[in-house]
């Protein structure tokens, strides 16, 4: 009897140490944002990935994407956390620093139904979970015909009506872009045409802000009429009643291409390519795009028309977005960041 009981403690130490040694390897700590996104992706994503993998997600809104990839940096892939929410560009700068891991289909099958011209912006350790585009937000009230054009920043009735955003968000380098395209230009060997129309853009502006919650403000008491901003928080804009509405300009625009990214210095990777998989889904996908109003770099998803209409959602609507190439966005941005200041913040009102 004593042998048989002494077999039975060993046996319920050895279960409950594996159950411990589980615990710990199925606790995963996803960095991401706050506000709205973080109730979206809770409801959408965490809480379906928890059910159906019993693997508990412990969510960390703190910090910008540039502002996590610094942190990775600094800790030489160590930040603390085993996904992080970023961008293309921290994808590729992550990449070419060795501090995220590369990802691929073998543990992450999913990337496969991915558009493969977007996924190559993001380059090998960045998962694609959505696609936004700049839009050209206004307010119905003030404009009752929706303008068709970024050059409409510059017309006479937006004067002190309209609103850019600072250097450090990367929505100004974007309208650089876009504003050299539209003057003979291009996305990256010749954006003086850009900065030089943008220049006469800054003379309307009421001053240069870079968060995303400021911005919105200005539209939302009726201080701006018009301003750049991403169009998934311009349809929660919409959505929430506000006399608010966006166009994709007929000029064209760049998308803010948003990845998913494993720090090469966690210790839960298998953990954090289940979640990665599992959001890349389609009907986590199908739910995403619903719930945050963005567009999906998975074009096999099924969405409501209204929705369709205005996000990306198909080998089209992709095909027909200005994609810079962001390798060299990231070697030239402090150089067009010194630009920035001294061909448009200068010649602000």
């Amino acid at each position: 009897m004593g042998k048989t009981r002494h077999i039975c403690v060993l046996s319920s130490a050895f279960v409950f140490a594996a159950f411990a040694g589980q615990v710990r390897a199925e606790t995963l700590v996803v960095n991401s944002y706050g506000g709205p996104y973080e109730a979206i992706i809770r409801k959408a994503i965490i809480e379906p990935f928890e059910a159906a993998t019993g693997i508990s997600v412990v969510y960390d809104a703190v910090g910008s994407a540039s502002q996590d990839y610094a942190k990775i940096k600094a800790t030489k892939g160590y930040p603390g956390f085993d996904v992080v929410v970023m961008t293309a560009s921290q994808s590729l700068q992550g990449c070419r620093d060795g501090v995220l891991a590369k990802l691929d289909s073998a543990t992450i099958p999913n990337l496969k139904h991915l558009s493969p011209r977007i996924s190559a912006a993001a380059g090998p350790c960045g998962a694609v979970h959505e696609v936004q585009y700049m839009s050209l937000l206004y307010r119905k009230d003030k404009l009752p015909t929706p303008p068709v054009s970024w050059s409409a920043l510059a017309s006479p009735e937006l004067k002190g009506k309209i609103v850019l955003p600072t250097f450090q968000n990367i929505m100004a380098l974007y309208l650089v872009e876009v504003f050299s395209v539209m003057n003979g230009g291009d996305l990256v060997d010749n954006l003086d045409p850009g900065f030089k129309a943008l220049s006469e853009v800054a003379k309307q502006s009421i001053g240069f802000e870079q968060s995303s919650a400021i911005l919105e403000s200005y539209i939302k008491d009726g201080t701006v009429w018009a301003m750049p901003f991403w169009n998934g928080r311009a349809q929660l804009l919409v959505d929430s009643g506000l006399p608010v509405d966006y166009v994709r300009p007929k000029d064209g625009t760049i998308p803010l291409v948003a990845t998913l990214n494993i720090p090469i210095g966690t210790e839960h990777k298998e953990a954090a390519a289940k979640f990665i998989d599992f959001f890349l889904e389609r009907t986590s996908q199908e739910a995403w795009v619903r719930g945050y109003k963005v567009g999906s770099a998975r074009t096999d998803i099924d969405v409501p028309q209204d929705i369709r209409a205005r996000q990306i959602t198909s080998e089209a609507d992709l095909a027909s977005l200005m994609l810079p190439d962001l390798s060299v966005v990231t070697e030239r941005l402090s150089k067009w960041a010194d630009q920035w200041e001294r061909d448009v913040v200068a010649h602000a009102n």
